[in-house]
């Protein structure tokens, strides 16, 4: 009888195994740099836990860029879930091309800059502070993405500095803005703090006055053509679920207030 039990306990998990690998599917996310070091460390435990695979395609939110998510998908590239910028995305809700009723909002950045490894901290701690540090800075780099159109459209001009920066001050394509710092390219950079963090060689001075910030939304959705829909929408659950949240702050991002 024991015997017979044990089998029939082998057999169900078995069974359960075969179902799951049944339904299993791989799914195709195309995700912008912001996001991106949090969903790698998320999305290893939703494939384990759901058994599906997922292929991770970057790229930037916006921009004339080849890998830029909306010239992807206009190209035809297959999504099943798309994360970006919430204000790229709520354009392509525009356009047909995602579903609205599948939006979910993820997090929070905040601008944050770096200096090369091993160079003193400039003080950025107040207004009045960073604005010294912007015209004592021999060059800077910022982004391509929706900080950088932030820095070099809005907050140099909010603190009177166009003219005094704007001949050192240098948007980076394609590339982590940190990585030009970390060569001594560039004296200080600015990026999305979840993008600062994961490149050696440089060291996080801190956000920039909350005064001055331009807090990034980025938020996720799935595409009309997507291939796996309900299964996108679940990962979707995942990525905004509270369980998630700890790995999302651990990266330099802040949790969606709720």
């Amino acid at each position: 009888m024991k015997a017979l039990t044990k089998h029939l306990a082998a057999l169900t998990i078995g069974l359960c195994a075969l179902n799951t690998a049944a339904h299993a599917e791989e799914l195709d996310v195309m995700t912008s740099g912001g996001f991106t070091a949090a969903f790698q460390r998320l999305s290893p435990k939703y494939a384990q836990d759901s058994g599906d695979s997922i292929q991770t395609i970057l790229g930037p939110s916006m921009g004339k860029a080849a890998k830029a998510i909306p010239n992807r998908l206009a190209r035809g590239e297959n999504a099943d879930v798309v994360i970006m910028v919430g204000y790229a995305l709520d354009e392509l809700i525009k356009q047909g091309v995602v579903d609205p009723a599948s939006r979910v909002e993820l997090a929070d950045s905040r601008i944050g800059m770096v200096v090369r490894q091993g160079a003193p901290k400039p003080r950025i701690d107040s207004e009045e502070a960073f604005r010294k540090s912007l015209l004592d800075a021999g060059s800077i780099a910022y982004s391509d993405s929706a900080s950088g159109v932030y820095i070099s459209g809005k907050l140099f001009k909010k603190l009177g500095l166009e003219q005094q920066v704007g001949s050192k001050a240098k948007m980076i394509e394609r590339i982590p803005v940190a990585s030009v710092v970390a060569s001594g390219q560039y004296e200080v950079g600015f990026q999305q703090v979840a993008e600062l963090l994961p490149v050696p060689g440089v060291t996080f001075v801190g956000k920039i006055p909350e005064s001055l910030q331009s807090v990034t939304r980025y938020a996720a959705g799935v595409p009309r053509h997507a291939k796996h829909p309900e299964k996108a929408k679940e990962l979707l659950s995942y990525l905004s679920s509270a369980a998630a949240q700890p790995i999302v702050q651990s990266t330099g991002l802040d949790s969606v207030p709720r």
